[in-house]
C-alpha cells in the first residue's frame, strides 16, 4: 500500500465528511508532508501522539465559507510510474490556488518553495 496516498486521501475524505482532525500512523515522511500543508495552510495543527502505544499524526482541518480548504487531491508519482521535475518543469497548480509537493534534496518542499531553492525532485501530489 502506498502510504501517502493513504494520508492525502484520508485528509481529502475527512474533509468531505466534515471531521476537525484526523489521525493517520507516524512516519518521518507524513510529517514532514503535514508540515509542508501546515506551512501553507491547508490543515490547521499538526501534533504527534500516542494511541495504544503506536505514534500517531493527529491533523487539523480548515473549512472556509464556501467549504473545507482541501478540495481535492491528485497523486503524481506513484510506486508503478516515479514522476520527476527539474526546476524548469514546476508549474502553478490551479492558477497558484493549490500546491504541488515535491520531495527534493532540501527536503519535502511545495512547488513555490522549490522554484525559490533553484531545486527539482520527486512530485508527490498536487493539492487544491
Amino acid at each position: 500500500m502506498d502510504q501517502i496516498a493513504n494520508m492525502i486521501q484520508m485528509i481529502k475524505n475527512a474533509n468531505a465528511r466534515e471531521h476537525e482532525v484526523v489521525v493517520v500512523p507516524f512516519s518521518k515522511i507524513k510529517m514532514a508532508i503535514a508540515e509542508c500543508l501546515l506551512r501553507h495552510k491547508f490543515i490547521s495543527s499538526v501534533s504527534k501522539k500516542m494511541k495504544k502505544n503506536f505514534p500517531v499524526i493527529e491533523i487539523g482541518l480548515i473549512y472556509t465559507a464556501n467549504g473545507p480548504k482541501v478540495q481535492d487531491v491528485k497523486r503524481v508519482s506513484k510506486s508503478s510510474r516515479r514522476m520527476y521535475t527539474g526546476v524548469k518543469g514546476i508549474r502553478r497548480v490551479k492558477h497558484g490556488q493549490g500546491i504541488m509537493v515535491l520531495t527534493t534534496p532540501k527536503g519535502i518542499l511545495t512547488d513555490s518553495e522549490a522554484r525559490k531553492e533553484l531545486v527539482g525532485g520527486e512530485v508527490l501530489f498536487t493539492m487544491w
